[in-house]
This record gives structure tokens, C-alpha cells and sequence, in this order.
């Protein structure tokens, strides 16, 4: 397949994730204000996108409480920072089970909901975005598994289409972009989609430039897709995407580190990724551009 840079790339930082990074750096968000200063903070250094779950402020364990939420946004549109929210709703579908010999019950770190509660923040705070991890999968840890079944999908796809937030389709392995076409198809999700290509998440979908290329090619060519990968390589996938024709994402939710030994901020990892674009020949895209190209709706809730 030949090379079809990027010229025009956006980038997207994911600010905090839901992962239990928050006592291995102390640049890892927690609270509201928190989160909405590092994500006001990426937006200036050139991140036209920011990605944000919410923790419980005290723990910094992963949190659906709907005030969080509603915080963080209240905060970043207050800020009158001009950015692009996307909120996660990968939330909600985590079950992990008792152990090989005996299964159930569940045991501590289960968290399963419905449609509905899963995507309750999106309809609070409407954002222009807000994440569809498009399938089910075994997720680093012995027994904890991912659950996203096509029911599910399909229900919360349907509620995020008619509130008119756009779903960012989490891709983990070429099957989710599987599955994610025939949601499309079905009238599910409209066309042309928004894509993140999740590169090097165990077990899913391996790091390497051959599987990448793979989950590329598997991107119907009018839907837009940005990508990253985890730790050491994300800025690595920042130049690997842009060749792809793709748009880039990088965070704290995905990497903790600038430089060997150097903890990062979000800011930080915004701007070296933008300098890797620029050095690249491509230019950064602007917010009020993203919303045109993906025909976003910048709203506030009433």
C-alpha cells in the first residue's frame, strides 16, 4: 500500500484514563479541576481534542459519578478554552471473574450497567464526542474481561447518534472495525465514523507496524481515524499515523513518560507530538476546524 501522509493532523490528548496509573506519577489528574486544568493546558500546547474520564478525588480510582462530569466540563467550557470535548463511556462493562475453578460470582472490580446508566454522562454534560469501545476482549489483567456485546453496542450507539454526540469507535482488533462497519450498515452509527485505532492494549491488538497497517487497511477510506500506542512507542505511532493518513493521539491515560526517567505532564507529551507533526511537513488542525471536518456540534447542556 503506498504511503498517503497526512497533511492537515489533529491531535488528541488523553488526559487521566480509568487505569491505575495514579500513584505512579504525581502528573496524573484526579479531581475535577485537576483534569480540566491538564486538559486546558493540553488545548493550549496544540491539543485540539482532549479525552477525559474522571476519578474519585481522593483515591484516584476510576469513577461514573454524573458530578464529576459534569465538573470537568463545567470547567473547561468556563475556561472558554477552545477545545473539543470527547468523553469515554467505556465504563460500566468491567467483569471480573472469581478465578478459573470458579468463575462466579464476580468478585471486586465488577462493574457492569446498562446501556443507559453507561452513556447517562454523555446526555448530561453533551459533548461533542464520546467513545464506543466496538467489542468484547481479554484486557491485561488473569480474569478481568472488557464486555461490550452487540446488544450493547448497538443500544448505546443508537443513544449517542440521537443526542447527536458523534462516537469515537475504539478499535482494539481488526474485528471491532468488523463490527463497527456493519453498526454503520445497520443505520446504527452514521457514516462517515470517527476511528481510534488502540495499538499495543493486551490482548488485543499488538503494537507492531505490520498489525497496524493491517488495522489501517481495514478503515473504510471516507471515515477518519487517528491512532496510538502505549508507553515507550507512543510518540513513535504520532509519526507512524501521520504517514497513514491518520490523526494522533497522546496522554497520560496511555504513556507516563517524556523521557527515560522524566515524568510527563499532558501539556508536555501535546507539544512534543505537535513538534513531530510540524517537523513532519503537516500542519496542526484548530478545534473550530475538527468540528467542521467531522460536522461536530459544539453545545452546552441547558
Amino acid at each position: 500500500m503506498p504511503l498517503s501522509m497526512n497533511r492537515d493532523v489533529f491531535i488528541t490528548c488523553a488526559v487521566t484514563g480509568s487505569g491505575g496509573t495514579q500513584d505512579r506519577s504525581p502528573h496524573v489528574p484526579r479531581s475535577p479541576q485537576q483534569i480540566a486544568d491538564s486538559a486546558i493546558a493540553a488545548a493550549k500546547a496544540g491539543a485540539a481534542v482532549v479525552h477525559c474520564h474522571v476519578r474519585d478525588p481522593e483515591t484516584g480510582q476510576p469513577s461514573r459519578d454524573l458530578s464529576l462530569y459534569r465538573e470537568v466540563t463545567d470547567r473547561i467550557r468556563d475556561s472558554e478554552t477552545d477545545v473539543v470535548l470527547n468523553l469515554t463511556a467505556g465504563m460500566g462493562g468491567d467483569i471480573v471473574f472469581g478465578g478459573v475453578e470458579s468463575p462466579f460470582p464476580t468478585i471486586e472490580g465488577t462493574d457492569m450497567v446498562g446501556a443507559t446508566e453507561r452513556v447517562a454522562h454523555v446526555a448530561e454534560c453533551l459533548p461533542e464526542i464520546c467513545t464506543l469501545d466496538c467489542g468484547t476482549m481479554n484486557f491485561a489483567e488473569a480474569d478481568y474481561v472488557m464486555t461490550n456485546t452487540p446488544g450493547m453496542l448497538t443500544a448505546m450507539g443508537g443513544m449517542m447518534t440521537k443526542l447527536g454526540v458523534k462516537p469515537e469507535i475504539e478499535a482494539f482488533d481488526t474485528g471491532h472495525l468488523w463490527y463497527a462497519k456493519q453498526l454503520v450498515e445497520d443505520g446504527v452509527l452514521e457514516a462517515p465514523a470517527l476511528v481510534q485505532l488502540c495499538m499495543g492494549v493486551r490482548w488485543g491488538a499488538p503494537d507492531d507496524l505490520n498489525t497496524f497497517m493491517a488495522m489501517v487497511n481495514n478503515v473504510p477510506d471516507d471515515w477518519t481515524f487517528s491512532a496510538f500506542g502505549l508507553g515507550r512507542n507512543q510518540m513513535a505511532y504520532v509519526a507512524a499515523s501521520v504517514l497513514a493518513g491518520g490523526h494522533v493521539r497522546v496522554g497520560l491515560e496511555d504513556n507516563l513518560w517524556l523521557d527515560k526517567g522524566v515524568l510527563a505532564e499532558n501539556w508536555q507529551l501535546v507539544e512534543r507530538a505537535g513538534t513531530i507533526i510540524e517537523n513532519m511537513g503537516a500542519r496542526l488542525m484548530t478545534p473550530a476546524e475538527v468540528r467542521a471536518k467531522l460536522g461536530l456540534q459544539k453545545r452546552a447542556p441547558k
